[in-house]
């Protein structure tokens, strides 16, 4: 992967599991690696990635977290009013 200039944050409302495929497919093209370059430095499989980046909804949610570690992009959750 390349290395970049730090961005500015952005922050995204991710509300399903395809808005977090989207997000981890755009952030890795973004920094130029490749699917497989990817599962090698996050420790899963190609195929997690594929399924991963094609919203699948029953991703481990601690690959998913490793995944988005490994690009530098961080989690957040926010509390809403009841």
């Amino acid at each position: 992967m390349r290395t970049h200039k730090k961005r500015e944050m952005t922050m995204h409302r991710l509300l399903t599991t395809a808005d977090i495929g989207k997000l981890v497919r755009k952030e890795r093209r973004r920094q130029g690696a490749t699917q497989a370059e990817l599962a090698g430095m996050s420790n899963v499989g190609i195929t997690f990635i594929s399924q991963l980046e094609n919203g699948k909804e029953t991703a481990e949610i601690g690959k998913v977290i490793n995944v988005l570690m490994t690009l530098g992009v961080d989690l957040y959750a926010e509390e809403r009013d009841a």
